[in-house]
């Protein structure tokens, strides 16, 4: 077979953001996979089962052969159709299976035989998450990271997507970090979760080291966990606060998770599911804060929620929001914050609202001398 045929130059292709055509089963690809990756499969989750257990007890070929009667000649040519629409639209792309084995090969030769040379990847997922995993541990040690903090809504993200150095974590975890943060979609496995932040630091290996802004965050970001050797660089990486006015952050309050969150609803339910489903996770999510918040306190912010989802839903107004928002901010998150902050003090090199911290951030040189990681 042609060596143009076969990669294994994962740095470009995972830092290039190519096309990969994911050949495992559904199950396999669930469990993790890679940005940009479609998955297509050769197998089904019982063909694989089936297919996996023959080659055990009998042998690659006779494994080869169970797997051609599992696939009939119909469903063949509609897969072949399948992956042929798929590199005709990325015709740059590659393909890979597990390993880079024998369903990289079927796949390889079965569009080959219908008139394509599509490459693959030298040894499949399993090469490149492993080359991710160890990307991941070395771009930690080698780049700077500098945290964003503040109190829940200052617009940290918003800041964050305005630095050229920076990488986004909670767009990478689909979830806005806090109690009220979940996302209408679901969120990735945590491997993909890491892949993706991997992806997004091995884009900076061939630029010049700089500080890497992220957001101060948890360890856990929703559901996502953020990787061991990430959250270990973090605990030691300088802190610039972004400072932000109470009103402006019920503001960014009621953008975020009200007209924002709407908005994700109502496209994916319709617009009267999608009102029922955006009411119903806000209650559910300050059902979950009631114990924390306490019994007097989550009453009282609930009879406010209740009142700002009645006169949106009758009127269309948000303005009932900004009570429940701004109790929410000063009663339930800024204690929290400012306990956390306790520990990090010593490590607080900028404080600032928006502007300030931007033009900071473009200074290097002072960011650099700061770092204390």
């Amino acid at each position: 077979m042609s060596d143009q045929l076969v990669t294994n130059d994962y740095a470009a292709i995972l830092s290039g953001d190519v096309a990969l055509l994911d050949v495992r089963a559904p199950i396999e690809y669930a469990k993790g996979a890679f940005p940009g990756s479609v998955n297509m499969p050769l197998l089904d989750d019982e063909a694989r089962h089936l297919v996996g257990i023959e080659y055990k007890e009998s042998g690659q070929q006779s494994a080869i052969d169970l797997g051609a009667t599992l696939i009939p000649e119909d469903a063949r040519q509609a897969l072949v159709e399948q992956w042929l629409a798929f590199t005709t639209e990325h015709p740059n792309g590659y393909l890979y299976c597990f390993r880079g084995g024998l369903r990289s090969r079927i796949t390889q030769q079965w569009l080959r035989d219908a008139g394509c040379d599509y490459r693959l990847v030298e040894g499949g997922y399993k090469a490149l998450r492993q080359f991710l995993i160890d990307n991941l541990q070395q771009q930690c040690a080698r780049l700077p990271f500098c945290l964003i903090g503040g109190r829940t809504g200052t617009g940290k993200t918003r800041i964050l997507n305005h630095i050229p150095y920076s990488i986004d974590l909670e767009g990478l975890a689909k979830h806005r970090g806090s109690s009220f943060g979940r996302m209408v979609v679901e969120q990735p496995s945590n491997i993909d979760f890491e892949n993706a932040i991997s992806v997004e630091l091995l884009k900076f290996s061939a630029k010049p080291i700089s500080p890497i802004f992220l957001e101060d965050e948890a360890r856990m970001i929703g559901a996502a966990c953020v990787p061991e050797a990430m959250r270990d660089k973090t605990q030691l990486s300088p802190v610039a606060v972004l400072e932000t006015p109470l009103d402006v952050r019920v503001r960014y309050g009621v953008e975020d998770y009200v007209l924002d969150l709407l908005r994700r609803y109502c496209a994916r339910d319709g617009e009267q599911e999608g009102f029922v489903a955006f009411a119903d996770y806000h209650r559910a999510s300050l059902s979950r804060v009631q114990k924390r918040f306490g019994g007097v306190r989550y009453k009282q912010s609930l009879a406010l929620l209740e009142k700002a989802l009645k006169s949106h839903e009758i009127t269309g107004e948000t303005d009932d929001y900004h009570p429940f928002i701004e109790m929410i901010l000063t009663d339930y998150y800024d204690p929290m914050y400012d306990y956390q902050m306790q520990a990090k003090q010593d490590r607080v090199v900028f404080t600032g609202d928006g502007k300030a911290l931007l033009e900071w951030s473009a200074n290097n040189e002072l960011l650099a001398r700061a770092d204390v990681s």
